[in-house]
């Protein structure tokens, strides 16, 4: 089937849905233990599971890495590179040398 590449954003978005998420459920457990007649917004909200997301995709994610600036051409063909495995791609078990491989037709379209 066709695959789709996934931009930096999208990617990016996801992890910040994520730490929206576990923000959210810690606002809602504090608000069920405090008075909220009396309470203000900064007493409720903690950022750290929206940082701890965010610093999780950059630290350990396995599409994340450290860009090769050895030179100017070696920092190009470090940005253009795309991955098929990783998190929503194939896994090694599953990907055998002719998924892995460059299909010809994929010249023209990926730049």
């Amino acid at each position: 089937g066709n695959r789709r590449v996934r931009s930096v954003g999208e990617l990016m978005e996801n992890q910040f849905r994520l730490g929206l998420l576990r923000m959210e459920r810690g606002i809602t457990e504090r608000m069920s233990s405090v008075d909220i007649d009396t309470v203000m917004p900064h007493d409720l909200i903690n950022a750290k599971p929206l940082v701890a997301a965010v610093r999780e995709f950059f630290g350990s994610s396995q599409l994340s890495q450290f860009m090769d600036q050895t030179n100017p051409l070696s920092e190009i063909t470090h940005k253009r590179r795309l991955s098929a495995l990783g998190p929503g791609g194939l896994t090694r078990e599953r990907a055998g040398f002719e998924v892995r491989d460059v299909h010809p037709t994929h010249y023209g379209r990926i730049c």
